[in-house]
């Protein structure tokens, strides 16, 4: 063993070599010489636990050079979602509509008017943008975006009830993901817990007798992550309006997920929409851009002007405050809610409704395709889809995908080689065997699938 680590090249003498100084020419010399000792250190690692019986200079350049190409390589990148989760967290939640791309380009690319008022010829806010169209879909007084739904609790609580009691119902306090749970949040913000009622069973009375001169808050999470369901009881938005209005106390929800349409036209269950809960007459409500409202990942709060206008005033505003892509690919988001019908034009909306009938298209043309390649077995599938992102929580979606199976590969094999590629194609094991769920595919998503069996099988060398 000690002879094997004498026998590696230092990094000067691989540095000589001229396959490394081919490299040299179109990399930094620090790169180079990083990958080569990152390979370097594997190859001691190997040694150490066994696996390297013979040094081959050969192949330590040739994974040198591998190293340095897969540096170059983008961290943050596409990927197939075969998956059939819509709003899937790890893979970026919503995606945006075609039309955002050009604007974004505009924005991302050249001088805007993020902070300029071009009638006015002076300094302007960068929330005027979208402040308008959130008040006219929803018929509020007021919006403010920051940069994300747990930021927008967080600043609304910070303004409002700072040292002060905010009533919630013990089973809405939630946790909304990453191990963060509201009543986290809640004791960032400053804002002083008061749980009422019990897991399953809130009723109005618990919210009135917790009432001191030290409430400031009235508060309902919509557990639109989860469902507790059987014996069990919770007050309505308009219960809870009416029991802040008789105590002069602001009441304020938190709609998670913040769905502007209603599903129920599509077959699915009902979500409270964003306008069913301002039209109940709540003085602020938060909900998220990047889940069912299809936009950008954002925090939306809505709601009387006299309490966001003290939200914009709070310095922590500016600590979450979003830049110009977010707000111009929401401000081309909720163009679309007025101007067209956000079912066909945002895509999280138009997968969510998509008809079994055309997924079961979808997935025969896919295998169709498949089949043509040698060595790869492939059938269409029923299989369930989830919405994602911590909605719609009970309901499955009624889905078609394809099944692989590639002669010489087992399925981890199978399902590792696919997600490992440059365009990586992230599938489900069903079953115990490779799966595709169509619902979530992309256009050209099947050229990138077909190419890469088509690599994996040798039919493309």
């Amino acid at each position: 063993m000690e002879d094997l680590y004498k026998e590696l090249p230092s990094v000067d003498g691989l540095l000589r070599e001229e396959k490394i100084n081919e490299v040299l020419k179109f990399n930094k010399r620090e790169v180079v010489k990083n990958c080569i000792r990152e390979v370097l250190e594997r190859y001691r690692e190997k040694i150490r636990r066994g696996e390297v019986k013979k040094i081959d200079i050969e192949k330590i350049l040739e994974d040198v050079v591998s190293q340095i190409e897969e540096k170059k390589k983008m961290s943050l990148r596409r990927v197939v979602n075969g998956t059939g989760i819509i709003l899937h967290t790890n893979l970026g939640r919503a995606l945006f509509p075609p039309q955002v791309k050009e604007h974004l380009l505009d924005i991302a690319f050249c001088y805007s008017t993020l902070e300029y008022d071009v009638e006015k010829g002076e300094r302007g806010s960068r929330y005027s943008h979208v402040e308008k169209l959130l008040c006219e879909l929803l018929d509020v007084e007021a919006a403010l975006v920051v940069n994300n739904n747990a930021a927008a609790v967080l600043l609304a609580l910070n303004t409002l009830a700072k040292g002060k009691e905010v009533i919630v119902s013990r089973g809405q306090l939630i946790e909304i993901g990453g191990s963060f749970r509201i009543p986290d949040v809640m004791l960032q913000s400053g804002a002083i817990l008061k749980e009422v009622g019990t897991t399953n069973k809130t009723y109005d009375f618990d919210y009135i007798n917790a009432i001191t001169e030290n409430t400031a808050l009235l508060l309902k999470v919509h557990t639109s992550n989860y469902r507790i369901v059987g014996f069990t009881h919770d007050i309505a938005t308009e219960e809870l309006v009416q029991i802040g209005r008789k105590y002069d106390i602001p009441t304020m929800e938190d709609l998670g997920s913040g769905v502007m349409v209603d599903l129920r036209e599509y077959g699915l269950p009902h979500e409270p929409t964003v306008q069913e809960v301002v039209k109940a007459g709540v003085d602020i409500v938060t909900f998220s851009g990047d889940k069912l409202l299809g936009g950008p990942q954002a925090g939306i709060i809505v709601g009387k002007k006299k309490y966001i206008d003290l939200m914009k005033k709070n310095p922590l505003t500016r600590a979450l405050r979003v830049d110009k892509l977010c707000l111009v690919s929401l401000e081309c988001v909720l163009r679309i809610y007025r101007d067209y019908n956000p079912v066909e034009a945002i895509p999280t909306l138009k997968m969510l409704t998509a008809k079994p009938s055309q997924l079961y298209e979808k997935a025969a043309i896919l295998n169709k395709l498949v089949l043509t390649i040698p060595k790869v077995k492939s059938k269409v599938v029923e299989i369930t889809s989830l919405s994602g992102g911590g909605s719609l929580p009970e309901e499955s979606l009624p889905s078609y995908g394809i099944t692989l199976e590639v002669e010489g590969f087992d399925t981890e094999d199978l399902e590792r080689r696919l997600r490992i590629r440059d365009i990586p194609i992230i599938t489900r094991i069903v079953d115990g065997v490779v799966t595709i769920d169509v619902r979530t595919l992309l256009e050209g998503d099947e050229e990138v699938i077909l190419h890469a069996l088509e690599e994996i099988t040798g039919v493309c060398q």
